[in-house]
């Protein structure tokens, strides 16, 4: 039996674009400067997760495979089943590897806490080597994450973990015919989000305070879903009488397509990678069969106590990293 494969995942950070935008330092620098900002927090937060990535690699078991993937090559790189995948960064990250895995174990490091939130990244860069091992043990603890599925009637099917939007690709007025247990009606809208426990805390928490709904979201580990009409527009031929619901795990909420051209159907705020749905298509979106199996919390406490833990660990992190042969290869900036 071979040994587990260590996929450590990152997104391009700003800094890199930046500097691939100006060319040099300098010039991104004076590019700055001249509009009153400063490249110094980019560079910091760059160093930062280059920082975490060469400790999670070089304390990982010497006899182990590595590979390191980028957040633009996801759709293109053939994860394992016996990868542990390690994300390094902000939350969004952890959302847009969801649909790209199996029930491979995900384990979220944090390499700012100062700057990222950490909802589903929320472990310390000092935790990682334990997580890591006990992940590819099986003795991690575990949250499977409900995600959703959307399901167009040709077979094409797009997963996510947080939400999914259904509209128009331009954010102009969306018509359809929308349907839930047996009550349906044509509306006319600016699209329709459906959001998992996990996604409550973005996109669908923004909607749900704005209309001071009174509908109770689902949990992270819930098998159960949360829809939002968005400005539902009352005229001859569209109702309002559908606004918002909770979808239980044999629950589905359909929709026919009435728009002639840019009805689109994407998830976790990945536009790029989306489904046509053109007029008459019909679509079916449900809880997920799949789960995002995420790695416990390293420490239960608040996010301020990790980043007291964070910041004493630090010194002890930079020196290991220092001192041992890095064995990760770095791409340059795109």
């Amino acid at each position: 039996m071979s040994a587990p494969r260590l996929v450590i995942a990152t997104r391009t950070t700003a800094f890199e674009r930046v500097l691939a935008r100006h060319g040099t330092i300098g010039q991104a620098r004076f590019f700055l400067q001249q509009r009153e900002q400063s490249l110094d927090d980019l560079q910091r937060r760059h160093e930062e997760q280059e920082s975490a990535v060469a400790f999670v690699d070089n304390t990982a078991p010497r006899d182990w495979r590595r590979a390191r993937v980028r957040r633009e090559e996801f759709d293109r790189f053939l994860f394992q089943p016996d990868d542990v995948v390690v994300a390094v960064g902000q939350d969004g990250l952890v959302a847009n590897l969801a649909k790209y895995l199996d029930g491979q174990p995900v384990v979220g490091v944090n390499p700012s806490p100062d700057w990222f939130d950490g909802i589903l990244a929320p472990n310390p860069v000092a935790a990682a080597p334990d997580l890591v091992r006990q992940a590819a043990a099986g003795r991690a603890p575990i949250e499977a994450r409900t995600m959703i599925a959307a399901r167009l009637d040709d077979g094409q099917e797009l997963l996510a973990l947080n939400e999914v939007f259904v509209g128009h690709c331009t954010h102009q007025s969306a018509r359809y015919r929308i349907e839930l247990a047996r009550t349906s009606e044509r509306q006319s809208s600016s699209g329709v989000i459906v959001a998992s426990g996990t996604g409550s805390t973005g996109w669908a928490r923004s909607v749900h305070g704005s209309r001071r709904s009174l509908l109770d979201l689902p949990a992270p580990t819930d098998r159960a879903l949360a829809f939002f009409v968005r400005e539902a527009f009352p005229s001859k031929a569209t109702g309002t009488t559908i606004q918002e619901g909770t979808l239980h795990d044999d629950d589905r909420l359909r929709l026919a397509s009435e728009m002639d051209e840019g009805g689109c159907v994407f998830g976790d705020g990945i536009e790029s990678d989306r489904l046509g749905f053109p007029y008459g298509t019909r679509l079916e979106i449900s809880c997920a069969g799949r789960v995002l199996r995420l790695v416990g919390t390293a420490s239960a406490g608040p996010s301020g106590a990790r980043t007291v833990a964070v910041d004493a660990t630090v010194a002890s992190v930079r020196s290991h990293v220092d001192a041992a042969p890095h064995r990760v290869r770095h791409s340059p900036p795109p």
